[in-house]
């Protein structure tokens, strides 16, 4: 099992920034990917950027050169961070931390409860 605890988010202007934080305790030596989704109301959900354990990464076209994806790892937990700039509108939704596990021939995907970001104009 692997527990998420999300952090960051708010309201920013137009043009702002904002950092997301997604912290994975419990079973992590199993997580391969991290990662955020957002769904805006009435969109389906929708990829932002992934980060592999090997540190690849892989972002949305809608916010490459805006997003930048980091992660970090001690012994009992494994981060994820967000770091948004030049934020728009069209940026705001519920942001949601994701993992994938994957242990020899089991794989399971975990979520946070969502964080809300509201850009104004």
């Amino acid at each position: 099992q692997v527990q998420l605890v999300e952090s960051g988010g708010g309201l920013v202007q137009a043009g702002g920034s904002l950092r997301l934080s997604c912290a994975a305790s419990g079973s992590i030596f199993g997580v391969n990917v991290m990662g955020w989704y957002r769904q805006a109301p009435g969109k389906q959900r929708e990829l932002v950027a992934t980060i592999t354990s090997g540190g690849s990464t892989n972002y949305a076209d809608s916010v490459k050169g805006r997003f930048t994806i980091s992660s970090s790892r001690d012994n009992a937990k494994s981060t994820v961070f967000l770091q948004m700039n030049s934020l728009k509108p069209e940026d705001t939704a519920v942001y949601y931390c994701y993992v994938h596990w994957w242990v020899v021939i089991t794989r399971r995907d975990y979520w946070g409860q969502g964080t809300q970001v509201t850009v104004s104009s």
